[in-house]
């Protein structure tokens, strides 16, 4: 097993948050201790914010925004330029934080780093994306439409990505003109207290991007405050909706996406050498915490062949940080939850994951675990688990899979395995999802295609990222003009 190396006299990170240009403790005095999940040592504390806390970052961005949002698009995007420059030559510090305090492998986490860096760079291009337009519309009248920032906005994201969710929002927030709040999750704060030093020496000023850590109270505070006009928020589907509701009922625009339950469709004519990597990939890759994962793997028919190799290619991972390897899981609660669910007596075991907990003598560790179920209604066919945990099912025809799947109340993403192209975008327009892969277990789109589900994955109107973003953080301001015609060439119009 390969883990990050630390000495136990190694001074604690203090997160603190970061406020007008500074760091400055919460009005509250409290701190929550944040543990590394490969050994259960507290690594750091985080402050706990007030109302308070929230109310001086909103009073501080306003006054940036003034001076921040007068800048050209173009102004912006040179100082995000730079910022792109810059996450992209630390990656390698930023991911050995991420690794630390997530647990994530190496490998995993530099992809975090990179996946969030691809929407910075995507932001460097809002001078060309964000233009308006001008039409004349009939002899003399023009109409013009161009869009034009919020003000102040807060991102609220969760512990699996500490890197690639929150720059989900924030580069193309900014680059629009808005100024942002980000509440990290209080997992894993450290990520993004590192990269403010990255957005002082962009060139960002003071108060235009800010940090304020916490728990609920932070929360509740950024979804209250008045002087926040958009909120985006990434967790689970419960909290999503609540947020969502506490958000509109102060006719506040809310982007709050939830939980999944992705579903992978095998046919007999699938590859199985590739199909069993794929999805081994997709179900453990990340330790399961993401909502991108494979949830449950649906054969249509018997697949012995297929289901051999993935128990195969699981064995084979072993718990660490390098290749090959699956990091632990995020804390003891969720290694607890996961674990309940392995355990149910309603679904046959074909790999136990469960001996990971005590085998490793520190930590939270799941290893990978299969259920084999005969009844669609066993709870771990039907409840998001966020971990290393795939439920198969044996479906008679396409049509049981496509009806298990659409009968699931999220609707990130899912996926078929098959060898032909017309089966494939028979599941493509029937699958009840905002994201489709084919023969790809974790389909992501990248810029400039958006990141969204749907159902109850999704509680907004738009996708979190490229356009979605660029229309959620702005409004669109309407012009329209006519001008006295030289005499004699006028019309009814005029």
């Amino acid at each position: 097993m390969s883990s990050p190396k630390r000495q136990k006299t190694e001074t604690k990170t203090t997160v603190d948050n970061y406020i007008g240009g500074k760091f400055v403790s919460s009005t509250s005095g409290k701190y929550l201790d944040v543990t590394s999940p490969h050994d259960g040592e507290v690594i750091g504390k985080v402050a706990l914010s007030t109302a308070a806390d929230v109310d001086t970052a909103v009073k501080n961005a306003e006054v940036a925004f003034a001076k921040w949002s007068a800048l050209t698009v173009k102004a912006r995007a040179q100082i995000m330029l730079k910022l792109h420059a810059l996450i992209r030559d630390n990656a390698d510090e930023l991911a050995d934080m991420i690794v630390k305090e997530h647990g994530k492998t190496k490998a995993e986490a530099l992809g975090d780093v990179a996946k969030g860096n691809e929407t910075v760079e995507y932001a460097c291009s809002m001078p060309q994306l964000i233009a308006g337009r001008v039409l004349e519309v009939s002899r003399g009248v023009e109409c013009r439409s161009y869009n034009v920032p919020l003000g102040v906005v807060a991102s609220i994201v969760p512990f699996n990505f500490p890197a690639m969710v929150p720059f989900w929002t924030i580069p193309i927030a900014l680059a629009c003109g808005n100024c942002v709040i980000l509440k990290p999750s209080e997992k894993v704060p450290m990520t993004f207290n590192l990269i403010v030093k990255y957005f002082e020496k962009a060139g960002f000023p003071e108060g235009v991007f800010q940090i304020v850590n916490g728990q609920a109270d932070a929360v509740n505070a950024i979804c209250d405050n008045p002087g926040i006009k958009a909120v985006s928020f990434v967790g689970s589907s419960k909290i999503a909706e609540l947020v969502s509701k506490r958000c509109r009922n102060l006719n506040k625009r809310c982007l709050a996406l939830g939980g999944a339950k992705n579903h992978l469709v095998a046919l007999q004519d699938c590859n199985v050498e590739m199909t069993a990597s794929d999805v081994v990939n997709s179900y453990s890759g990340c330790s399961g915490q993401r909502c991108m994962a494979a949830s449950v793997l649906l054969t249509v028919g018997p697949n012995p062949k297929l289901i051999e190799r993935i128990i195969e290619k699981s064995k084979a991972l072993k718990p660490g940080s390098g290749p090959r390897e699956i990091g632990p899981i995020i804390d003891v609660v969720s290694r607890d939850r996961i674990i309940s669910y392995i355990g149910k007596d309603e679904h046959k075991i074909l790999l136990d994951g469960r001996d990971w907990a005590t085998k490793q003598k520190k930590g939270f560790w799941v290893g990978p675990s299969i259920l084999q179920h005969t009844s669609t209604k066993d709870a771990a066919m039907q409840d998001e688990i966020f971990g290393p945990v795939l439920s198969i099912f044996e479906c008679k025809s396409k049509e049981e899979a496509i009806a298990i799947e659409n009968a699931n109340p999220y609707g990130n993403a899912a996926c078929v395995y098959t060898s032909n192209g017309g089966a494939a975008e028979w599941f493509t327009k029937r699958f009840s999802v905002g994201m489709v892969g084919i023969n790809i277990g974790v389909p992501v789109p990248r810029e400039p295609f958006s990141f969204g589900g749907s159902n109850k994955s999704s509680f907004g109107d738009v996708d979190v990222t490229a356009d979605g973003a660029m229309t959620f953080f702005t409004k669109t301001k309407k012009v329209t003009q006519k001008w006295n015609p030289p005499e004699g060439d006028a019309d009814w119009m005029s």
